[in-house]
């Protein structure tokens, strides 16, 4: 935190603005043409829970691969660190702390600019806060394993360009997933976006507190999974 005080005006507007430009050009430019509503809503507040998710994705995905490749590579910060008390189970924990914290900020400042625009229509709202932290831990922790198995930084066009990318296309922002095939229906429901973009959903817009709680469980179990070996990994890629 007391780092990214003297950078945040650096890093933080260009993930921030990606999401809002977006509303605007498919919510209010795309979505003048579309005069169906979707799902019993206007397209651009259904979309808008959607890309509040994604900044929250995005913000711990660059935050877990970049920053902390460039720590392992670059400045060789960890090796430092490890001579102190902390043990390098700390260091991951810490890094996977400040990533959904990140998040959370990220989805934050989204969800303040869907306020701005009339799009909050639920008293759950601030259970959004909740979907953006969980959200901010699934992504978070595979695109740490990504960054552990990874020695060459050009490897992460991979990871955004095959994982991220069809993510932000394909788990529900823009359209409702059940339009597409019933094997793209079910690759989308076991990927963490489209329960995250689901939770922000039901939380802004529909008020669909099952949903929440299912999404949530969701969320809660596939990073519970992934939890102890990403530290794992950490822990062998620091030691060797």
């Amino acid at each position: 935190m007391t780092l990214y005080r003297r950078s945040w005006k650096l890093t933080f507007l260009p993930q921030f603005l990606q999401p809002v430009f977006y509303l605007l050009a498919f919510g209010y430019g795309l979505g003048f043409f579309i005069r169906r509503e979707v799902q019993g809503y206007e397209f651009i507040e259904w979309m808008a829970p959607g890309l509040a998710a994604s900044a929250a994705m995005n913000a711990a995905a660059f935050e877990l691969t970049f920053n902390v490749f460039g720590k392992f590579s670059w400045s060789r910060l960890y090796e430092s660190v490890i001579t102190t008390p902390l043990e390098p189970e700390d260091v991951a924990l810490g890094e996977i702390m400040w990533g959904v914290t990140r998040a959370v900020l990220y989805g934050t400042v989204f969800f303040m600019v869907m306020l701005l625009l009339g799009h909050i229509h639920q008293p759950y709202a601030p259970l959004a806060f909740v979907a953006f932290a969980l959200t901010g831990l699934a992504v978070g922790l595979v695109a740490l394993i990504f960054t552990g198995v990874i020695n060459d930084m050009d490897y992460f066009s991979y990871f955004f360009n095959l994982f991220l990318i069809p993510l932000f296309l394909f788990s529900g922002i823009f359209f409702p997933v059940d339009v597409m095939p019933a094997v793209a229906q079910k690759i989308a429901w076991m990927t963490p976006l489209y329960h995250g973009v689901q939770m922000t959903r039901a939380a802004t817009l529909t008020g669909d507190l099952g949903a929440m709680l299912g999404h949530g469980l969701w969320l809660i179990v596939f990073s519970l999974l992934l939890f102890l070996p990403t530290i794992n990994l950490f822990r062998r890629k620091l030691i060797i």
